[in-house]
């Protein structure tokens, strides 16, 4: 048994990685060491870009080609046979080692499924590749696995396509391809970023019950600390390619040593905070009227949409008889989970969705069975910030080419030329140089984007602006700097604001009232204290418990609370 494989599962010792680029080599990560107990989770924190996934996919050598690495990474068998340095295995060594010893779960899931292959074969195929030939073994694996990570019913859906399954679900099944050769060591990068809460805590169970009856290590990547509180036994946080900080999960959290890890604790939004933005002076921030005077900018009555089945299925029905108002320079939120109807509303608002029952009156005009050549000259006093910038800017115009565009189709201005001025005034609204005008979106880091997304939704000054789920992607520290930005714009603007989120922490420092969406309907909604408080429907009570409390103690009782609540639902 050799020196490296007593207590610890995996070692890194002054681990550096750089990548070869156009530009010159780019250190990614530099002299990082931390080691991976047995049967212990260890969580790495830190912002996008500070080396954490890069880190981890040294552990397996996942790196692409243009990658030099340097120190070393131990790892030992799960048996305690053995210890290897993975960094010096030949090809072979690695497929022998990958899936046996250590496992991976992806951030993306869709990227991991083969949309082409049922989940049962895709799950069999990292058994065949370690060697298992029996068909009915093979299956008789798959579907035990698939029981164990809670997939419902998995004797059927086992010959499910992955298409077939929520997204929740299919980290679940990314996380049994992971499990399914027992190995001693997981590594889930960001395995919950793009989940509702509800799905997240789920997810962490399933980690959890890793290390607690699969007797394996995780090391888990994320940069939400309600995440860290609620599963890390230790806790690594990197900055800039360094770890900067290091040990227990208690430690960090309650006596932070570095000043990057009090301002990460101190980015996170938390429940009852509410954002106070201040000018340069130091004055607060607040709007000129009291929205609740202001006239009313959108009203729905009983409104519903409904997508056409096809093939002989039923129509589906996305929002089911929903009654609101917003008002104007009021921030409504509008929080729910995936599939509950609130991307849809909004779609719907902005005259992106057909409305198919009931009233919904925009800026005076209404919706349902509206003539496009009406709602036109309506658009402009329409803003909308998508979730994801990247997908909604065109990749081969610049910045100032796509913030400019809504200017130049509602013939604000003529040109780009002449609208510069104006871009690079928005630009500055929203704490991008002017210098960044001539950049392309993929020379943007995700909260730049992010940024630039927002100064296309406010380009033409719109009196009502919708805002789909705009910092689910982002880093706590970028989110809180978007959010403040936000803040300040509505203040200084006073637009009327639908805010989308399934991140209750964020709404409820925005937010002047929040509505709860389920399955098409509005369970509750009120002003946002009272429902963060008091929450009255159980499905707000569930959602409030789900969400991870940045704070390991006060995290195990809500835990425990959420686990109550799911106890009598069932």
């Amino acid at each position: 048994m050799s020196e490296h494989s007593q207590g610890n599962l995996a070692e890194i010792k002054d681990l550096s990685v750089s990548f070869m680029t156009d530009a010159g080599s780019i250190k990614a990560v530099e002299d990082v060491n931390f080691t991976i107990p047995r049967k212990t989770v260890v969580g790495v924190v830190g912002e996008s870009g500070s080396g954490k996934s890069v880190t981890a996919r040294s552990i397996i050598k996942l790196l692409p080609e243009t990658a030099t690495t340097s120190g070393a990474v131990y790892l030992s068998k799960r048996d305690g046979s053995d210890s290897l340095d993975v960094l010096s295995l030949s090809g072979e060594q690695l497929r022998q080692m990958r899936g046996s010893e250590a496992a991976m779960v992806f951030q993306e899931p869709n990227s991991v499924l083969n949309p082409v292959y049922t989940i049962g074969w895709q799950i069999e195929e990292g058994l065949r590749a370690h060697g298992l030939k029996d068909k009915k073994e093979l299956r008789a694996k798959a579907i035990d696995i698939l029981k164990k990570v809670g997939i419902p019913d998995a004797e059927t859906r086992v010959d499910y396509y992955p298409h077939q399954f929520s997204g929740g679900q299919k980290q679940r099944i990314v996380i049994a391809m992971a499990l399914v050769l027992n190995p001693g060591l997981i590594l889930a990068d960001e395995p919950t970023t793009a989940l509702d809460v509800t799905v997240q805590a789920e997810i962490l169970d399933l980690l959890r019950l890793a290390r607690d009856e699969f007797d394996a290590s995780v090391l888990i990547i994320t940069h939400n600390m309600g995440v860290i509180a609620d599963i890390a036994d230790q806790v690594v946080v990197m900055y800039r390619g360094h770890v900067v900080e290091q040990g227990t999960v208690e430690q960090v959290f309650y006596n932070p040593k570095d000043d990057y890890t009090k301002r990460l604790l101190g980015a996170v939004p938390r429940i009852g905070q509410k954002l106070v933005v201040r000018d340069v002076d130091g004055n607060v921030i607040e709007r000129k009227t009291d929205w609740r005077t202001q006239p009313v900018a959108v009203e729905a009555k009983g409104l519903t949409i409904t997508y056409p089945g096809h093939l002989m299925q039923p129509d589906f029905k996305a929002v089911d008889g929903v009654d609101f108002t917003i008002h104007r320079s009021e921030v409504l939120g509008l929080v729910g989970e995936s599939g509950s109807g609130k991307s849809t509303t909004g779609r719907a608002i902005a005259g992106l969705q057909k409305v198919t029952g009931g009233s919904l009156n925009v800026l005076g005009i209404e919706m349902n069975g509206v003539k496009e050549r009406d709602f036109k000259p309506k658009r402009a006093d329409i803003g909308f910030v998508f979730q994801d910038p990247g997908s909604s800017f065109n990749p081969l115009m610049t910045i100032a080419e796509n913030v400019a565009e809504p200017l130049i189709v509602h013939k604000k201005y003529g040109s780009v030329a002449e609208a510069k001025n104006y871009v690079g005034d928005l630009l500055e609204m929203v704490q991008l140089p002017r210098a960044y005008m001539n950049r392309f979106p993929h020379e943007l880091s995700g909260g730049q984007r992010q940024r630039a997304s927002l100064a296309r939704g406010l380009a033409l000054k719109p009196s009502l602006l919708i805002a789909d789920e705009p910092t689910s992607a982002l880093d706590v520290s970028v989110q809180a700097k978007v959010l403040e930005l936000f803040k300040r714009l509505q203040a200084e603007i006073g637009f009327a604001c639908l805010f989308i989120t399934h991140d209750l922490a964020v709404v409820d420092m925005l937010a002047d009232r929040i509505m709860v969406m389920h399955k098409g309907q509005i369970v509750e909604h009120g002003d946002a204290d009272q429902i963060m408080q008091h929450p009255a429907n159980p499905y707000t009570q569930k959602l409030l418990a789900s969400l991870p409390v940045p704070d390991p103690r006060e995290q195990q009782l809500h835990r425990a609370h959420l686990h109550e609540l799911l106890a009598q639902e069932a």
